[in-house]
């Protein structure tokens, strides 16, 4: 072999060594960066979830997911499916995601005991499962909601002081609660319970199932059972059902009942505003959000949660779960711009449109 030929094959080799140990660095450098996650690489985190009837599912909580997702982890992608309220849906789109190679779901649960079986195959596949908003059943990793006995502790004062005077142990109160499926439902009427037990009397109960169609024929055949005069007041779960019942009151000639709600919707918000309702709840979706991507990306990236979900709860499958529970917020005509319009969730414009211009300026909106 000549000097050239030998210059040439030295150089060549010296060139792949170098590639190789660049290769080897790189290598070693995302194994850092990605703190140990699944094996595959994969960097993708699905968000399921329960319905789209809620207004507060496809308009807040998936783009503040998402965004703070994409803030925390620049390269993550997020899978995205909603269950139309199919509990049987939810648990394909479990299937289909494990099967997809995503390493954390986020889940809120339409049905929390039915997708317990989806979510063991899941965790046997090596993925970790977060319950969002609802306490799903089995092995999840983190859980992240609200204080859903106070929320309902929330409703029921706020009803109590809206009914005024005539909140008595003699008054009838109608109570719609939410579905039975869902276990935040049963933990909202134990806090409205709390509330209302031995100062008003619960004189028609019924689940609503989370709909508005539900919740109306409910309150129509509390109507027809205790007699238009005959009820103070009016316990609804959620403001998709209030919305339902406020058409039915109407219908009845009885548009200035009290009536309770949550979620802080903003056809809620205006109909608190014309005096059609009497409170929400506010439960910041932008905080819940951001913890569930918080989360996600820890369990990712194969770190400790202990400090971001501190406290722990059984759900009731019997798993303990490092939990975070934020803080709700009643809401009323006189804080609505303290509360959902300084944390910009809605503007003055978006709540004051011409129908409700007399009532927002009557409201000191405008």
């Amino acid at each position: 072999m000549n000097a050239t030929m030998r210059r040439v094959v030295i150089g060549a080799t010296a060139v792949s060594m170098a590639l190789s140990i660049a290769a080897c660095g790189k290598a070693g450098d995302s194994d850092k960066e990605s703190g140990g996650e699944s094996s595959g690489g994969s960097k993708s985190i699905g968000l399921l979830l329960p319905d789209n009837v809620t207004a507060r599912y496809e308009k807040f909580d998936k783009p503040y997911f998402e965004a703070k997702v994409k803030d925390l982890c620049s390269d993550c992608t997020v899978e995205y499916a909603n269950a139309a309220a199919d509990p049987n849906k939810q648990a394909q789109q479990v299937s289909t995601m494990v099967t997809k190679g995503v390493k954390v779901i986020v889940i809120s649960a339409q049905d929390s005991a039915a997708i317990k079986s989806s979510i063991k195959a899941a965790v046997d596949k090596g993925v970790k499962v977060v319950a969002y908003d609802r306490l799903a059943q089995g092995p999840v990793s983190a859980y992240v909601s609200f204080d859903n006995v106070k929320v309902g502790e929330l409703q029921g004062e706020a009803l109590l002081k809206a009914m005024g005077s005539k909140a008595n142990p003699k008054a009838n109160v109608v109570m719609i609660n939410g579905d039975d499926a869902d276990p935040n439902a049963a933990q909202f009427k134990q806090g409205a319970h709390k509330a209302l037990d031995g100062k008003v009397k619960i004189a028609y109960e019924q689940s609503g199932l989370w709909k508005d169609t539900v919740a109306a024929e409910k309150m129509s055949a509390a109507i027809t059972q205790l007699g238009k005069n005959n009820i103070a007041g009016v316990y609804s779960a959620n403001d998709g059902m209030a919305g339902g019942i406020a058409n039915t009151l109407k219908g009845a000639g009885l548009s200035d009942l009290p009536l309770t709600g949550q979620d802080a919707e903003l056809a809620a918000i205006q109909r608190i505003v014309a005096g059609t309702q009497t409170s929400t709840v506010y439960k910041a979706y932008k905080p819940e959000a951001d913890t569930a991507a918080e989360l996600a990306v820890a369990l990712l990236q194969g770190k400790d949660i202990k400090s971001m979900a501190s406290t722990e709860l059984t759900s009731a499958s019997g798993d303990k779960v490092p939990s975070k529970l934020l803080v709700p917020v009643s809401v009323t005509k006189d804080n609505i711009k303290d509360t959902v319009v300084k944390d910009g969730l809605y503007t003055v414009a978006q709540i004051c449109t011409a129908q409700y211009a007399a009532a927002c300026k009557a409201a000191g909106l405008q």
